[in-house]
């Protein structure tokens, strides 16, 4: 039984990243587009979290951690780009 709920989470969860990766392909905006992706993250994470479930393993943990601190990057450097034009400065 918990099997069956965990593969309808996994779905479920894969539906939505289908969706929200459709926004992030045709989002209207910039800004549109960067939470689609961090979004998308945040739901890869989740994905590998419910395989961990799965498979009674803890072995996809240090991906799910580089996944969130692509993401986290990503997104801080995506907004610092929007905001000011660029993303180091060398002042």
């Amino acid at each position: 039984m918990f099997d069956i709920v965990l593969y309808t989470c996994l779905a479920v969860t894969s539906l939505s990243l289908a969706i929200v990766l459709i926004r992030a392909v045709i989002g209207p905006t910039v800004s549109d587009r960067i939470l689609a992706l961090d979004t998308l993250g945040m739901m890869l994470i989740g994905i590998i979290g419910l395989i961990m479930i799965l498979q009674e393993t803890i072995v996809y943990d240090d991906i799910a951690l580089v996944v969130a601190i692509i993401g986290f990057v990503g997104t801080i450097s995506m907004a610092k780009f929007l905001e000011r034009g660029v993303v180091i400065d060398n002042d």
